[in-house]
């Protein structure tokens, strides 16, 4: 027998992760993801956050079926009109136009594409940077450790407006830059939680037991460390995902996110703000969009909060 197969067979974590899903479908039980999921959909907030990001990501994914009109074609003949239901609206353009006569409706769809992906696909980056981190810092502890506490504190040291507009100075304001940049803004919230979960589960006995007997530090992470601080990081990605868009809404206000003439729901916002007083719904409707987006995230991640957590399983 190899060494690691009887590391792994005598710590006993990977042989129980083997031959518990067969043991659970015979039983008819369900997996830890499983059950998660059916506790968020019957919480009655878990539900609507479900219904609410599942309509913009379907919004987002057939943008360009949905939108009725072209988000980028001018036409001043029909600029800030207002939306279809107040005096002087127009029944083929439901939330009115901008000050260059595009369709507000469509820029807010198409908009949703660009904000929405900034936001899951920043959240998704730092998660995985930070959670391999804070992995890595408490399970190895040492040099490496006391760098990344380090790098964490002088980052939190930092206005993050000031880190942001270094960053896209030197690699120029786009999508790509956005995601980037906010991904390296967001990874310290995952490194310290994950690192500080890390730090109690390589003490217990099943850990201290795989080590003895010869598995590799990066096996015995991925198999019996990450299983057990995966929860806390979920709920983390979630409440980042909120806090990306709201960043990108605001980078794109001040000019340093996404470039027109391609919509995002901030440079909306942006446009639109010296119209306030003569075209309200140019600033209300994409403000209202990010409202949403941010509401069905929080409470997505307050659900999965509830669901996740241990202390509250005698309670349900």
């Amino acid at each position: 027998m190899r060494p690691g197969d009887g590391v792994t067979s005598g710590a006993g974590w990977f042989q129980r992760a083997r031959t518990a899903p067969g043991r659970r479908r015979a039983a008819g039980r369900r997996g830890p993801g499983s059950r998660a999921a059916a506790l968020v959909l019957r919480d009655p907030q878990g539900t609507a956050s479900v219904a609410i990001l599942g309509t913009l990501v379907a919004v987002a994914v057939f943008a360009g079926t949905l939108a009725p009109h072209d988000p980028v074609a001018v036409n001043l003949s029909r600029r800030l009109l207002p939306p279809a239901w107040a005096p002087g609206g127009q029944p083929g353009y439901l939330l009115g136009t901008d000050l260059l006569g595009r369709d507000v409706l469509s820029r807010i769809i198409v908009g949703a594409r660009v904000s929405l992906t900034i936001g899951f696909a920043a959240a998704t980056l730092s998660g995985l940077a930070g959670m391999l981190v804070g992995l890595a810092a408490g399970y190895l502890r040492g040099p490496f450790d006391a760098v990344v506490v380090k790098l964490a504190d002088i980052q939190y040291a930092l206005p993050w407006l000031v880190l942001v507009i270094a960053i896209i100075a030197v690699i120029g304001p786009s999508v790509t830059s956005l995601i980037v940049t906010l991904a390296l803004w967001t990874w310290v919230p995952f490194a310290r939680v994950v690192r500080s979960e890390t730090l109690s589960v390589r003490e217990e006995g099943f850990v201290e037991a795989a080590s003895a007997l010869g598995a590799r530090p990066a096996r015995i992470m991925a198999r019996a460390v990450l299983p057990n601080v995966l929860s806390s990081s979920i709920v983390i990605w979630s409440f980042t995902v909120s806090q990306v868009i709201l960043s990108e809404s605001a980078l794109s206000f001040l000019g340093l996110g996404v470039q027109p003439p391609t919509p995002s729901w901030g440079n909306m916002v942006g446009e639109g703000r010296a119209y306030l007083g003569v075209a309200w719904w140019i600033v209300t409707m994409p403000g209202l969009a990010i409202a949403l987006a941010v509401l069905g995230v929080n409470m997505l991640g307050d659900a999965l909060r509830d669901a996740l957590d241990p202390r509250l399983g005698s309670r349900r």
